[in-house]
């Protein structure tokens, strides 16, 4: 491209989110992906006996049949394709005539024969959602890996707790990445259960084109698994063209990893705030006008992921909820670019995610500063059941008053002679099972996965 051209639509540049980590999505690879699908579809004709096994061997040989992913195959004028697509209201058509050209003509007949343009579409975008989808499982399970490891580093280092942006009660810092862990572990095993059916069905969803064309019930109804294992989907258990689960899911899913990234986020950037400093990005960027400034960049990225992703989802909902009759009037076409951008996002989102744990710095120091600032109140839970019968409420509230360090004035109460104030006063000795939550979940019945011998 020459240095004075305008870049294609969209490379990234409003998006950094999704920059470096989201090739799995472009047009290109869609388009790939269709090709692929028609593809498929003659290999299922030939596995369930209705097409000559020589059509297959020819149409593979005419599109590549070892580009399985990649660039759009040869032969086809994007350009041309992107224009012609508007008039049938999705690419597919256009296509269609596209690849057949190519095709020697006693084997065209077996290309999209029988298939609606949403059976094509559907089962690409569900070959290109499986692939995001894995992708983002993986960095959602590495982020929990590094967030678990720091959990157990800091299990024991304590660190003030905030409930609506106050001091409450003493926690540790590993108690806190525990809770980063379980969020993105959850979030890790939905993806890897989520389901990537095949769409098979014909014009109305009947399969009837199908039964004419092969003969036979039993082998149109053998088609769309062949199709599926051909493209290593699931096989559909029936049509679902306006039955959007499949979308909606995929969708949820990702939202809730999305989520669980954005929890992480949030709390990064407020405990690097300078103020605050207990923890900061190992990478990360600075700013154009001020260089003292280290800005939390991957926390910031993930957080604008998070801000989007559950409004992509909602789209997909409405899409499905009007999904009317046998084939949807524009909730179907609305699917296609929210669950595309809701995929970016989520690689990106993941991706940044690992990253960010993997080299986040935590400062004990700081932490263990920080639990200072109230001058002893951050034990009050505590105070108020030992001292509260000495003192009486009143008395105690009325210590608990100001930001002055509350040790001297408990010390010269004669009241509390006898009482070891500086136990009383330790933070770490108000920590409940926070260190143990930090090594392994606390089960009903007593103990964590650790102090059974047993694995997380």
């Amino acid at each position: 491209m020459p240095s004075d051209a305008l870049p294609p639509f969209d490379v990234g540049l409003l998006a950094p989110v999704s920059v470096g980590h989201d090739a799995l999505l472009s047009d290109g690879v869609v388009l790939s992906t269709m090709i692929r699908v028609e593809r498929a579809l003659v290999a299922a004709y030939v596995e369930v006996g209705a097409a000559p096994r020589e059509a297959r061997v020819e149409i593979d040989h005419v599109f590549g049949i070892d580009e399985k992913y990649g660039s759009p195959e040869r032969g086809i004028d994007v350009d041309r394709l992107v224009r012609e697509g508007v008039a049938g209201g999705n690419p597919v058509i256009p296509l269609v005539g596209m690849l057949k050209a190519q095709v020697p003509e006693e084997h065209r007949a077996w290309i999209h024969r029988g298939a609606t343009s949403q059976d094509i579409l559907d089962t690409a975008l569900m070959v290109v959602a499986r692939r995001a989808v894995e992708q983002t499982r993986r960095s959602t399970a590495n982020a929990a890996v590094w967030a678990r490891q720091l959990a157990v580093r800091h299990a024991d280092d304590v660190a003030a707790a905030r409930t609506l942006t106050q001091h409450a009660v003493p926690t540790t810092i590993g108690a806190r990445a525990a809770t980063w862990a379980r969020g993105l572990e959850r979030a890790a095993q939905r993806l890897g259960e989520l389901t990537f059916p095949a769409q098979l069905a014909g014009a109305g969803g009947t399969l009837a084109s199908f039964v004419e064309i092969t003969g036979s019930q039993d082998a149109a109804n053998a088609l769309p698994a062949a199709l599926a294992r051909a493209l290593e989907l699931d096989a559909p258990e029936a049509p679902w063209h306006t039955s959007r689960w499949p979308v909606t899911e995929i969708g949820d899913a990702l939202v809730q990893a999305i989520d669980a990234l954005g929890k992480v986020a949030a709390d990064i950037a407020t405990l690097g705030r300078t103020e605050i400093g207990e923890v900061s990005e190992g990478v990360g960027g600075g700013s154009s006008a001020m260089p003292q400034k280290q800005n939390p960049a991957e926390a910031v990225l993930i957080r604008s992921a998070a801000l989007r992703a559950p409004h992509l989802a909602a789209t997909l909902h409405l899409a499905s909820a009007l999904a009317v009759d046998e084939r949807p009037d524009g909730a179907w076409h609305a699917e296609w670019p929210t669950l595309r951008e809701l995929l970016r996002l989520a690689v990106g989102a993941s991706a940044h995610g690992a990253s960010l744990l993997a080299h986040l710095r935590v400062d004990v120091d700081a932490a263990a500063g920080n639990l200072g600032r109230t001058g002893g109140r951050i034990v009050s839970e505590r105070l108020r059941g030992v001292l509260v019968p000495l003192l009486g409420a009143e008395a105690f509230a009325a210590l608990l008053a100001g930001d002055d360090d509350l040790a001297p004035r408990l010390r010269a109460m004669p009241e509390l002679r006898g009482v070891d104030l500086d136990a009383l006063l330790d933070p770490a000795g108000y920590l409940g099972l926070a260190p143990r939550l930090a090594r392994g979940a606390v089960h009903a019945g007593g103990g964590t996965a650790h102090d059974r011998g047993g694995e997380e």
